[in-house]
């Protein structure tokens, strides 16, 4: 019974979520290509082999693999899903033919398609903001504490686990990024915290403590609580044009914050325990469904749907990111780089995703064996 729940959970949604964002992504690719006239021959979710497929009245066959772990399109003329490689049979064709082959576009074009797969995440995650915000209110974080830190000043004063944060000295908090403020504004570091736990309210009263946080270089004074993996739904009456610009500024946010991160990380100003894989994803996805319900589900689906774009707009060969630098050195150069140049570039690339692929999945690893034994 338990098996089938954890499958009820964690593996459906999972395989549900990574479906639809590689399905949006490798639709914009799709649409952008067969708008600049390039021939795709597979449209395909998942790796390996084939478990269900049809061939479209264009020539494009459709189908869903085996592995469910990304997914691709086969231009006209590709050695390969990754389009890294030409075939032989390029030198072949006519000039007619090399008119439908992504290999023989103007590298503007080539752009063009490059960076629809990345739009098309981000256009995705926009839409669904823009429904959620303008039929049922705008995001927020409750000030529900999802973590104490050891040894902080929360956990010595007793704060727990699911205590809801209602007011930090008089002031009312209705999202957890409100407590920062407060807290930033107490006298002398003295806080006095009102909290809900079930249905008590109690009221704590304490000297706060310095913490190094995440991200930052000097230890600051901080209650030491971390937020829950939840949103909330405030009711507010706003048009469809204003649900869409607050849409749009929240990807943008999102965005931003995620860059902010990944630059503490290369500057050793923040670890790497943060950077999860496929493993974290499911165990997330998980989550989210078995304790909070659809919504929450969906705005992780479009949370996930930013990073995804965001991550294949990196400048690493292989990812759009990397095909979009080498068009734009050939639109500078005037020239095409040569394959040898282009075969280096994408083994790079290559080991370097794995290298990222291989720490992620160690991160999840250690993640779920920690949580298995808390």
């Amino acid at each position: 019974m338990e098996l089938l729940s954890n499958v009820m959970y964690y593996v459906i949604p999972f395989l549900v979520l990574l479906g639809i964002l590689v399905f949006v992504h490798e639709l914009g690719h799709f649409w952008v290509a067969r708008l600049m006239g390039v021939k795709v021959e597979e449209f395909s979710i998942g790796f390996g082999k084939e478990l269900w497929g049809r061939t479209d009245k264009k020539g494009t066959h459709w189908k869903i693999a085996a592995v469910p772990l990304g997914g691709y399109c086969k231009f006209f003329g590709d050695e390969d899903a990754a389009s890294a490689s030409e075939s032989e049979k390029l030198k072949d064709l006519s000039e007619e033919e090399r008119k439908h082959v992504f290999q023989f576009l103007a590298p503007s074009r080539k752009i063009l398609i490059a960076v629809a797969g990345p739009l098309a995440n981000y256009l995705f995650a926009i839409l669904v903001f823009t429904v959620i915000f303008w039929g049922f209110g705008k995001m927020t974080f409750p000030p529900v504490v999802g973590e104490v830190i050891p040894n902080s000043a929360a956990a010595k004063a007793g704060v727990m686990k699911d205590d809801r944060i209602i007011s930090i000295n008089g002031h009312e908090i209705d999202d957890f990024n409100d407590i920062r403020y407060e807290v930033d504004l107490a006298v002398d570091g003295k806080v006095a915290l009102l909290l809900q736990r079930g249905d008590d309210v109690k009221e704590l009263k304490f000297n706060l403590e310095e913490i190094s946080a995440e991200g930052e270089a000097e230890a600051r004074p901080m209650l030491g609580v971390k937020s829950v993996n939840v949103v909330e739904l405030k009711p507010q009456n706003l048009s469809l044009w204003e649900a869409f610009r607050d849409a749009s500024v929240e990807s943008w946010d999102i965005t931003t914050a995620t860059l902010r991160g990944v630059g503490q990380m290369l500057t050793g100003k923040r670890g790497g325990e943060d950077v999860g894989g496929i493993i974290r994803i499911a165990e997330m996805s998980g989550d989210i469904t078995k304790q909070n319900g659809i919504f929450d589900f969906v705005i992780f689906m479009a949370l996930l749907s930013i990073n995804l774009g965001l991550i294949n707009l990196f400048p690493i060969p292989l990812l759009d990111g990397g095909h979009i630098v080498i068009c734009v050195i050939e639109m500078i150069t005037r020239h095409e780089l040569a394959d040898r140049v282009k075969d280096l570039l994408f083994k790079t690339g290559f080991a370097l995703i794995m290298a990222l692929m291989v720490f992620a999945t160690w991160n999840d690893i250690v993640r779920l064996v920690n949580r298995w034994f808390a």
